[in-house]
């Protein structure tokens, strides 16, 4: 069975580009390497957001927090369970 979880968090305004850096410098190796992980992507989208989304076979690792100071709102996290691949 393989699980999707999705980590987004929104910059405060001005920010975007240090939340993404910290992502790629926290959130990405947090992920990588761990047990199980299949697949990571890391995306940007408008309004200042940036998204994680990782392919797991079995539980997923959880994503760290970033700093408060970077956050315009708490972070979004979803998983989802693959139910048909194509």
């Amino acid at each position: 069975m393989t699980l999707a979880a999705m980590w987004e968090a929104r910059a405060v305004d001005g920010r975007g580009s240090e939340l993404h850096a910290w992502a790629r410098e926290f959130a990405l190796p947090a992920v990588r390497g761990a047990a199980g992980l299949e697949r990571v992507e890391l995306f940007t989208a408008p309004g200042e957001r940036v998204l994680l989304i990782a392919l797991w076979a079995g539980e997923p690792q959880p994503v760290p927090e970033p700093p408060a100071g970077l956050l315009a709102r708490p972070v979004h996290r979803w998983t989802f369970t693959r139910t048909d691949a194509g």
